[in-house]
């Protein structure tokens, strides 16, 4: 790098501050909005290793899937809460790439999620015109850059409104979403293994009413993760 070079880099460096959207530290690579003290400290789950794990204990019963895992654990009030909020209300969207990297490296390290193609968990339209993107989309790029398996962004869609999750029990949750999934491309999912992605499993019942539509279809397998998983 030239002298020039350098001194451009500070300034713009001082103009638009690349800084770490976890502490704040501006010791990261222009790649990474996440720096490596912080990646490193959030709390693991390591369920892609294990089968019987408690995210596939939840859907024994309810739906016929092949492997599900969470990569983090989710508190409230702690840094991976801090740092998606950033990613889903904040438009992080490098943030939300880079934790699909991460996903996609501990994914790697086993076969059991040896899947032919990634499906995001969709959002109804107006809410994903309102936030600009689908989150679940942004963690299933970057998890596509590390397995390198397509996206399928237009397999499945959510043209019924829901009401807001948060504040539901398992059975109220399930009510609510019954039903509210079609299979818009039978051609794409027809005789594949899919990984379905969304960014936080809690009872399950989002998911488990995608995956139980995706798995009408023709010799359909399921897989399941998510970002992070929080138990009650």
């Amino acid at each position: 790098m030239t002298v020039l070079s350098s001194i451009k880099d500070s300034f713009l460096h001082l103009l638009f501050p690349h800084i770490c959207a976890g502490c704040g530290n501006d010791n990261l690579n222009k790649e990474n909005t996440l720096c490596m003290r912080c990646a490193e400290s959030l709390p693991e789950t390591n369920f892609e290793t294990h089968r019987g794990n408690p995210v596939e204990k939840m859907f024994w019963g309810r739906m016929n899937i092949e492997a599900g895992s969470g990569q983090f654990y989710f508190t409230k009030e702690s840094l991976l809460q801090h740092l998606l909020h950033q990613f889903k209300y904040k438009g992080n969207r490098d943030l939300g790439l880079q934790l699909g990297r991460i996903m996609g490296e501990q994914l790697k390290k086993t076969e059991r999620f040896n899947a032919d193609a990634l499906v995001p968990l969709p959002l109804f339209p107006a809410k994903e015109k309102r936030r600009g993107y689908n989150q679940a989309k942004i963690l299933c790029d970057g998890i596509s850059e590390v397995l390198h398996i397509p996206v399928l962004n237009n397999a499945i869609s959510r043209p019924h409104h829901t009401e807001t999750q948060t504040k539901k029990g398992r059975v109220e949750r399930w009510r609510n979403i019954e039903g509210k999934f079609l299979v818009t491309d039978k051609d794409a999912v027809r005789n594949k293994h899919l990984l379905l992605i969304d960014d936080v499993i809690t009872t399950g019942a989002t998911i488990e009413a995608c995956g139980s539509a995706l798995l009408t279809e023709e010799n359909v397998r399921l897989s399941i993760v998510s970002l992070c998983v929080a138990f009650n």
